[in-house]
């Protein structure tokens, strides 16, 4: 029997409360302490599935982990068992863990070779590899695919630098790079490099362990080859999708909401969409402050057109937030076309809100238009699934605001991303139960 959750919605929450450390920036950094063999401290580290299971991973390769409290970690990756990447327990653990591929890079980097299983995880469309494996191919690494074993084997033994014009701004994909090229021969430009708070976060990281990095923040990247690096302390951003989900989460109840230490600066455009959707909210210090408000308006362009919120590579605004906006757009005034045009089925769980009684016409597997319901209408409880991360907490505000009991199964999806979420929200005054 997997885990649910049954939730009472219809109640207007109020409180504070704090996003946990960003858990994509998390895989990228905790992969980076392979680069070294000296110790590296890492703090605000999320309590999730994924980044648990990375830090195990870690473990099994023959780093020294320690837990120094509950979200601080220190790693020492100085013996490191080569013969572990052929193993089946790699091959169980690294395959189903997308996070896996982000070791990559620092092993190719540190050891001049590695080997990893074809990779699994979420399913939101075809998220292709091609863009870390083209890269590393550029610096001169060697790939073979054993279909007998279904590992990549790769030799690294002689990185160069070179240029590399990334196909897409991967932010995984660029981070991997840049985590092979610090250590290579000479001189590697990345443009087209993602250029998002975490990966900013990543170079940050890795300049103070020595590497020579320019063009933090922009898609040209320059990065001079060192022969080693040190030891150092890095502490992880807030969750910026966290908190979008919570700015969604406090209009959609009606709530009064503030939300603790958000780093404000390097939350790009995310406060602004949610303002475009009405929503009222205030900066307090570093807290972001949502009053309760029983109304809010999409606004339309300046002609009068319908809005339209698109995802689009960074300071664009994230896919990650999508279907949380497309969910809060449901009890807003007005209209607002959902433009998804990075992955192909983050969608379809709109099926969900519509037995739930919202009124979103699904265009194609990309686009959506939602039609405000103005709270004139309150959803209504019902039993559902969670397809992914994203979608699973965007069902779970629909399912807080909704009127009457709704039961969410597949919680891990959810519990890959957000920690201890039922706590957290029930701290607020939300009703909600694990079953």
């Amino acid at each position: 029997m997997t885990n649910a959750f049954v939730i009472n919605g219809g109640k207007p929450l109020k409180g504070e409360i704090t996003p946990q450390g960003a858990k994509n920036e998390a895989l990228q950094v905790i992969s980076a302490v392979l680069l070294t063999e000296e110790k590296v401290t890492i703090s605000n580290i999320p309590d999730i599935k994924d980044v648990n299971k990375l830090i195990e991973l870690l473990g099994d390769m023959g780093v020294i982990v320690e837990r120094v409290n509950e979200h601080t970690y220190t790693f020492e990756a100085k013996d490191i068992n080569q013969d572990f990447f052929l193993s089946e327990a790699f091959k169980s653990k690294g395959g189903g863990l997308r996070g896996s591929i982000m070791i990559v890079g620092p092993l190719l980097a540190r050891f001049g070779k590695a080997s990893i299983p074809k990779p699994g995880g979420d399913k939101i469309g075809r998220r292709r590899l091609d863009t870390h494996f083209l890269g590393f191919e550029k610096l001169g690494a060697q790939f073979n695919y054993n279909p007998e074993n279904g590992f990549f084997n790769v030799d690294a033994s002689n990185l160069q630098g070179t240029y590399i014009l990334l196909d897409e701004a991967s932010v995984t994909g660029t981070a991997n790079v840049v985590m092979a090229a610090v250590l290579a021969k000479g001189t590697t430009t990345i443009y087209n490099a993602a250029c998002e708070p975490y990966l900013q976060q990543l170079c940050k990281m890795l300049s103070r362990m020595g590497a020579k990095i320019s063009g933090i923040g922009s898609n040209l990247l320059t990065i001079e080859g060192v022969e080693r690096l040190g030891g150092t302390e890095h502490r992880l951003l807030p969750d910026m999708i966290e908190i979008g989900s919570f700015i969604g989460l406090a209009a959609m109840t009606g709530s009064e909401i503030t939300i603790k230490d958000v780093q404000y600066k390097e939350l790009g455009m995310i406060p602004d969409v949610f303002k475009r959707l009405g929503i009222k909210l205030e900066l307090r210090g570093d807290d972001i402050f949502i009053p309760a408000q029983e109304h809010y308006e999409i606004e339309t362009f300046i002609d009068g057109s319908i809005m339209t919120i698109a995802d689009a590579p960074w300071p664009g605004f994230t896919p990650d937030l999508l279907s949380i906006v497309l969910v809060v757009a449901i009890q807003a005034k007005g209209s607002v076309l959902i433009h998804q045009k990075m992955f192909e089925s983050r969608l379809f769980f709109v099926d969900k809100l519509l037995d739930m009684g919202a009124q979103i016409i699904l265009c194609d597997p990309h686009r959506a238009t939602v039609i405000g319901l103005d709270n004139q209408v309150k959803l209504r409880g019902i039993s559902m699934t969670s397809p992914d991360i994203r979608a699973g907490v965007s069902l779970l505000i629909a399912a807080l605001s909704a009127q009457g009991q709704s039961t969410i199964y597949n919680i891990e999806q959810i519990e890959r991303g957000y920690q201890h979420i039922d706590t957290r929200l029930k701290a607020l005054g939300a009703d909600i139960t694990r079953i």
